[in-house]
């Protein structure tokens, strides 16, 4: 599910016979229920809105999914090697990087 830029998981718990989820890719633990598939997503959308109405009058910002950067450990090795190549094309690493996501990416049709 998504709302406002907020995405949300959604399982089902046969024990407890409910919907339940949270918000996915931030930090802060936002969590929500209900009791019928039907109402899972105004549930969901009601905790995006909570979350965000709280973090307002905390006087804090709330936590984005996908802020557009993350650490990419690939190693010693293959960090030379890409660190030469940029350097050789006169790019950045990040570039070099972004250019073979955006490959995998096509190769794969996402």
């Amino acid at each position: 599910m998504e709302y406002k830029g907020y995405y949300g998981s959604l399982k089902y718990s046969a024990e407890d016979e409910v919907f339940h989820g949270k918000l996915e890719f931030i930090r802060d633990l936002v969590t929500y229920e209900a009791d019928s598939a039907a109402q899972i997503k105004t549930e969901f959308q009601t905790a995006v809105d909570d979350y965000l109405e709280f973090c307002k009058e905390i006087g804090s910002a709330p936590d984005k999914p996908f802020k557009g950067s993350f650490n990419v450990r690939p190693g010693p090795e293959l960090h030379e090697k890409l660190a030469k190549l940029a350097n050789d094309a006169g790019v950045s690493l990040n570039k070099i990087v972004t250019a073979a996501l955006n490959d995998y990416i096509k190769a794969h049709g996402k």
